[in-house]
């Protein structure tokens, strides 16, 4: 058994379908197939249930799946581990963040780790800040930028972010001209909402149910200037963390302080008791 083998064998699964398998592991579909083919062969065993559009792995291949994961995951330590040694003349973090946070935090930072860090490379991946949590909790992503609060028994985290959501209505709204509005105030509203990918969803739709109302969801949307963008149009509400409503330079839409207070904490987080890397460590505190 080769650890290439297993590579192929997760990212198969990862990306759900051969072809795209093959394209990322940058060889082509008929020596992908036999290389899982002679891994079957060594097995003795079926890895896959084979169909046109898609491969689904089977009860034995599912086991083959979850040890081939750990020994990959044993691997990159120990490689992470080794790279250390070089005091950060080489080496790499991974870091999931949500695509709401990204551009509003992260770039000015990013770009001055990297004059003094130019050895390391920073890859980033952009998931909703509930699937970066599973993420980093899979070992898929080094750190992560999670909203709070996370199960801190599971985590370890470092603050970043303290800020309340907020309001936003268009000008002619019956609450445009408000400086302040209840939540519950806001049960006969449509909402326009993040998807269920973005915690933001679940915090808002919670918020919602504790005043009393399950909240009327219009639209769903990834993408913050999409939601404004709506909001200016008329067609529903939205409630954004500040700084995303600082953003939004619209004369259609009013910014709106809301009661009972909600707020929007970020963090940084690793998984508990996983080694991290020197770059890792010294990202968070340059972050800081």
């Amino acid at each position: 058994m080769e650890l290439r083998q297993l590579r192929y064998l997760v990212e198969i699964v990862k990306q759900k379908r051969l072809t795209k398998a093959a394209e990322n592991l940058h060889i082509s579909q008929p020596a992908l197939s036999k290389t899982i083919k002679s891994l079957e062969e060594e097995l003795g065993i079926t890895l896959f249930k084979r169909s046109n559009k898609s491969s689904t792995l089977t009860d034995a291949g599912k086991v083959v799946y979850t040890y081939s994961q750990q020994v990959l995951a044993q691997l990159d330590e120990m490689q992470t581990t080794l790279q250390d040694l070089t005091d950060l003349q080489q080496g790499a973090v991974t870091i999931g963040i949500p695509p709401i946070i990204g551009s509003l935090f992260f770039p000015k930072v990013m770009a001055r780790f990297h004059q003094t860090y130019p050895n390391v490379t920073i890859n980033i991946t952009e998931y909703g800040a509930a699937r970066v949590v599973k993420a980093v909790d899979e070992g898929e992503f080094e750190l992560g930028v999670a909203v709070m609060p996370i199960d801190a028994k599971e985590f370890n985290y470092y603050p970043i972010v303290e800020e309340e959501m907020k309001l936003m209505v268009h000008r002619e709204h019956p609450l445009a001209d408000r400086n302040l509005v209840e939540l519950k105030e806001l049960r006969n509203e449509d909402f326009i909402f993040y998807n269920e990918e973005f915690a933001l969803h679940d915090i808002m739709r919670k918020r919602c149910i504790e005043e009393g109302f399950e909240p009327h969801i219009l639209f769903k949307s990834a993408q913050w200037d999409f939601i404004s963008e709506m909001v200016a149009a008329n067609l529903g509400v939205s409630v954004l963390p500040e700084s995303i409503c600082n953003r939004t330079y619209n004369a259609d839409i009013r910014i709106i302080d809301l009661t009972p207070s909600i707020p929007w904490n970020l963090a940084i987080i690793t998984k508990k008791e996983k080694y991290i890397s020197y770059a890792g460590r010294r990202f968070i505190e340059f972050f800081l």
